[in-house]
């Protein structure tokens, strides 16, 4: 097994096994997790969009470059102070440890499935 797939399973078990044991007990931050869970799978996603659109800009014009960044802080600062200030400091602090970690398990889950999906996708293409 690659470890691109050891990884990915680790991290899925791992989210399986947090959400599993927040629904089996009954917990009352299950929600909030389930939320987590996507909102690090949407940053898994966001990250390698931001990768590749970086990868990009070789060869761009320096104007492109600044336009793009400008656009990325814009964006990018403001949601994230957002979060921090209206979300996780406005949750209860029994949820945020939990919330925290699956929200990374979600982002590395997403990172390795892309990425595991991408090599499958061109492993396919070479051999048709």
């Amino acid at each position: 097994m690659k470890k691109t797939t050891i990884i990915m399973n680790i991290s899925l078990l791992g989210a399986v096994g947090i959400i599993g044991k927040a629904f089996i007990l009954n917990e009352s931050a299950k929600l909030f997790l389930l939320i987590f869970f996507f909102v690090g799978m949407g940053l898994g996603l966001l990250r390698l969009f931001v990768n590749g659109s970086i990868k990009k800009m070789k060869g761009k014009g320096w104007p492109t470059k600044v336009a793009f960044f400008g656009v990325l802080l814009g964006l990018g600062l403001p949601f994230q102070s957002w979060f921090r200030n209206n979300v996780l400091l406005s949750i209860d602090s029994s949820y945020l440890v939990s919330c925290i970690v699956i929200m990374i398990v979600g982002l590395i889950f997403m990172t390795t499935c892309s990425s595991y999906i991408t090599n499958k996708i061109k492993a396919n293409s070479v051999t048709n």
